[in-house]
Formats: C-alpha cells, structure tokens, sequence
C-alpha cells in the first residue's frame, strides 16, 4: 500500500511538471496558429505514455539507481583501494555514456550531416563508424571526467579552479577547431548530461563525499556533472582536428 501511495504521488508530480508544456502548446496551436489538432488521439495517447514513462522513471531512480550508486560508493571508500575507486568511476561514467539514448541520436544525425557536406563517404559504413567514433570519444571523455571529479573529492580540491580552466581550454580549442565540428562538440556536452547518466553520476559524489571523514556531501559531493558536460567539448573538438 505504501509502494502505491508513492506511485500516484509520483504520477501526479509527473502531471504537474508536464502541465505547463502542455498549456503552451495547446495555447499556441489553439489560439495562435487557429487550426485543429492534427491526429488528436494519438497525441493524448503519447502523452499519457510520457507521463507513465516519466512516473516509472523517477521511482526506478529512487528506488534503485540512487540507492545502488551511493552504496557502491560507501563500499568503495570502506576499502579504501585507490586504483579499484578511479577504475570504477571512469567504467560508470564510460558505459553509462555510451548507453544514452540522447548520445546516440546526436551521433547519427551528425553522421548524416557529416555525409552530406561530403566530409564522409555517402553510405551506411561510413556513417556507423563515424557516429561509432563521436559516441566513443565523448564516453572516454566522460570516463575521465568522472575519474578526475572522484579524484577531487578525495583530495579536496576546489572545483571552481578546474572548471575555470577547463573552459579556457575550451575557448582556445575553439579557435582552432574545424568550423563544423565546434557544434557538434558543444551539444556533445549537453547530450552526456542525461537519463542514464545524471542519478549513478549524482549517487556516487554524494555517496562518496558521505562516506569520507572531512568532505561536505553539500560541498564535494557536486560537481560531477559539471565535469561530465565539460570534457565532451574539449574531447570532440579535438577528435575533429586529428580525424
């Protein structure tokens, strides 16, 4: 009974959350663009499919991946192993990369526009392995973003010196990036920053940062994200510069 009271008051978080896209949309297409809907039912049926699917999202998140992560975390620093702890952090954030979804889209619309300005051959190989190789790139550059944000938090440091000049590197690289390749590598870091990502990312740091006598989980604890969004565009662009 109690699984169930929680599952509705999700539902209707979800609800309410999706609300205000919902209004505008119906605003703009009611009274702005004055036509119909067009395929009304399949619409309110995919909305609903959004709501559920969100629902069991956020309490897979809760009941699952955040709990997972902050144990993974906890057990870790009792072992007080090094080389397993940087090891597993750069895995987490490599294989939790390549599996989002959002990654995999970006890629493969890149590779189709990469084929058709003629910086690849037109066919189906040469696009795989080019979205293959940009989906590669950016979850090695999240593998070492996560390993270098665990190695913060186990030394401290301020994270507002790394972030400041990993974002010169980027400024610089941006000058010297192949024009084509700068989007691609900044909405790399967007895409990175996702379902699958965000809650192991966000349980290990705070799991972490829990578990290790002086750190603040408030203060140490964030910041993981940060770094999985910046290594992305330095990565890419210098993907396009050397391929």
């Amino acid at each position: 009974m109690q699984q169930l009271s929680a599952f509705f008051a999700t539902l209707l978080s979800s609800l309410r959350d999706l609300l205000p896209i919902i209004l505008v949309v119906a605003f703009f297409q009611i009274v702005v663009i004055r036509q119909p809907v067009p395929d009304l039912a399949e619409i309110l049926s995919g909305t609903l499919l959004v709501i559920l699917g969100l629902t069991f999202f956020i309490r897979g998140l809760e009941q699952a991946l955040f709990p997972l992560g902050e144990s993974i975390a906890y057990a870790f620093a009792r072992k007080a192993n090094l080389f397993w702890l940087l090891l597993f952090a750069f895995s987490l954030g490599f294989g939790t990369t390549i599996a989002e979804p959002a990654l995999t889209a970006v890629a493969a619309e890149a590779a189709k526009i990469a084929a058709a300005d003629g910086h690849i051959a037109q066919d189906q190989s040469a696009m795989a392995s080019y979205a293959l190789g940009l989906r590669l790139t950016v979850a090695l550059s999240v593998g070492v973003a996560i390993l270098a944000g665990v190695y913060r938090i186990l030394r401290g440091w301020p994270i507002q010196y790394l972030i400041m000049g990993g974002y010169i590197a980027i400024v610089i690289m941006t000058v010297f990036a192949p024009p084509e390749i700068i989007g691609i590598a900044y909405d790399s870091g967007g895409v990175t920053t996702s379902t699958v990502t965000v809650p192991l990312v966000t349980a290990l740091g705070v799991g972490l940062a829990s578990s290790i006598k002086g750190r603040n989980p408030m203060i140490d604890g964030f910041g993981l994200i940060a770094f999985a969004s910046l290594t992305p565009m330095i990565f890419v662009m210098a993907y396009g510069m050397l391929i």
